[in-house]
């Protein structure tokens, strides 16, 4: 049975469940065997969670016995990244050496939801400090491997639940956005990942407007349905919000069964100015942002190359990060508080501390100036689609593929390497952090050395229904499930 899992998805497994051919308990201990012997080639999951899952999955077991059983998910594990979202008497370090050895004091809303809907929370995925840096190599849990060529990186920061989920883990994991930390690991890990629209999913009780409305949570999955179902439990405002997402008129899960029509893709193939000091796409990112022109065109929709200077902007890169690092300075004080203690140089990473510092040193005004040049530039890319009559905005994912494990680390002579690498990753994805629209990386290319090299599809705010039924359309064309990586849980039984 162990071997033929490997083939469903969350919502395979739940029908699984549903009709009786195998409990929670059971698939549990499946999930479990499958971290214990792929999980150190990885090191994808941080904290296991065996003992509160095992309880979880007995009561669900129980569920299904009394013939009770309506959730989604039915008692499905499921990992979460160790960042903004809590669950409560869990280990939680955010990624940090200063704040490893606090215990959750209560589950976050999305945590709430996901346990309503049957999911079970196994274990903890790896995450970078903070959320700053595109790949998962935190000092204080080691970095995680990219499945697909363990020298490189799975991206980051929800690289532990990406290459969770590539290897086979389990089919679909937590993560968080706040510019590409969903889209970039599933494009470096070959798997799907949507970041929703800003307030689409809550980020309560403990934060609202976090890092100024950039940061994003929902998921990394293997298939679309799985993406959608899981936003379909999660989403929807909580009371207090300070943002609110256009109401949605049928569930997300509907949506991909529906056709998605004839949509107008612009499609971009070099960083438009201002965007990233560096506008050139490597040719692996080139060639599979091309290839899927390719593909929508014999799909049917309309395809035309965009002009990047349409979409230019003079600063991009260091207003965002006056913000983000902005972000950072709040996140430290946050856990000062927290924790009663004032946090040192020491427990923090180089590039950590080098956004603290920049932050010490912006004014409230410059914050603030800051924003409105975001804001403005988001009223820019808005008036785009409507101005041009653009349904989707297609990019690469990333301006370079995967880089090795490594190669952010800043040197004595190169202090600042972090950051250029770094900006070369969120060069297309950061820009729906800011203007707050959902945006999707689909794994539909693989260069000549066998990595997966995504590409993202933008919308328009509030339209995830609209990239939903393309994805199901891309993913019926060229279905990406059933390619596994050198390392997969298929090889462990």
């Amino acid at each position: 049975m162990a071997d033929e899992l490997v083939k469903y998805d969350g919502m395979g497994l739940s029908d699984l469940i549903r009709n009786g051919e195998i409990t929670p308990a059971e698939l549990l201990e499946i999930i479990i065997h499958r971290i214990e012997k792929i999980n150190p080639k990885l090191n994808a999951v941080i904290y296991k969670m065996y003992d509160q899952a095992r309880a979880a999955a007995e009561i669900w077991t129980r569920t299904k016995a009394a013939k009770t059983y309506d959730s989604t998910f039915c008692g499905i594990p499921f990992l979460l990244k160790d960042l903004i979202a809590e669950c409560k008497d869990t280990p939680f370090s955010d990624g940090s050496q200063a704040v490893h050895g606090y215990n959750s004091k209560l589950d976050s809303e999305i945590v709430k939801r996901y346990k309503a809907s049957g999911l079970i929370i196994v274990g903890k995925s790896n995450s970078s400090e903070f959320g700053v840096l595109t790949t998962t190599e935190p000092s204080i849990h080691g970095p995680t491997f990219n499945p697909w060529d363990p020298n490189l990186t799975p991206g980051g920061s929800s690289g532990g639940s990406s290459a969770a989920v590539a290897a086979g883990i389990m089919p679909m994991a937590h993560g968080c956005d706040g510019g590409g930390s969903i889209r970039i690991p599933a494009s470096c890990c070959g798997i799907f990942g949507l970041k929703p629209t800003r307030g689409r999913n809550p980020l309560g009780p403990l934060f609202g407007d976090l890092g100024g409305g950039i940061i994003h949570e929902h998921a990394v999955t293997l298939t679309v349905r799985d993406s959608a179902s899981l936003l379909d439990v999660s989403s929807g405002p909580d009371p207090g919000d300070p943002y609110y997402a256009p109401p949605i008129e049928r569930l997300f899960l509907e949506e991909i069964k529906k056709d998605v029509g004839r949509l107008k893709v612009g499609f971009l193939t070099s960083v438009p100015e201002g965007w990233n000091e560096e506008t050139e796409l490597h040719p692996d990112c080139d060639a599979a942002v091309r290839d899927a022109a390719d593909l929508c065109e014999d799909l049917g929709h309309y395809v035309e190359e965009v002009s990047a200077s349409q979409l230019s902007h003079s600063n991009l890169p260091q207003t965002f990060v006056l913000i983000f690092s902005c972000f950072v300075e709040h996140v430290i004080a946050y856990w000062e508080r927290e924790l009663g203690k004032k946090i040192r140089q020491d427990e923090l990473e180089p590039p950590t501390w080098d956004l603290y510092q920049l932050s010490l040193k912006t004014t409230g005004g410059e914050y603030l100036a800051a924003k409105e040049e975001l804001q403005r530039f988001s009223r820019r890319i808005a008036n785009w689609y409507q101005k041009e009559n653009y349904d989707i905005l297609l990019s690469p994912t990333m301006r370079i593929p995967p880089t090795k494990i490594g190669s952010f680390q800043p040197s004595p002579d190169d202090p600042m390497k972090w950051i250029r690498i770094a900006l070369s990753f969120v060069a297309f994805t950061r820009t729906q952090n800011i203007t707050g629209e959902p945006a999707m990386s689909v794994p539909l290319y693989w260069n000549k050395d066998n990595v997966p090299i995504g590409v993202q599809f933008a919308g328009r705010f509030g339209d995830e229904a609209r990239l939903y039924r393309l994805a199901a359309q891309l993913e019926q064309a060229r279905p990406w499930a059933d390619k596994k990586p050198p390392i997969h849980c298929t090889n462990i039984f």
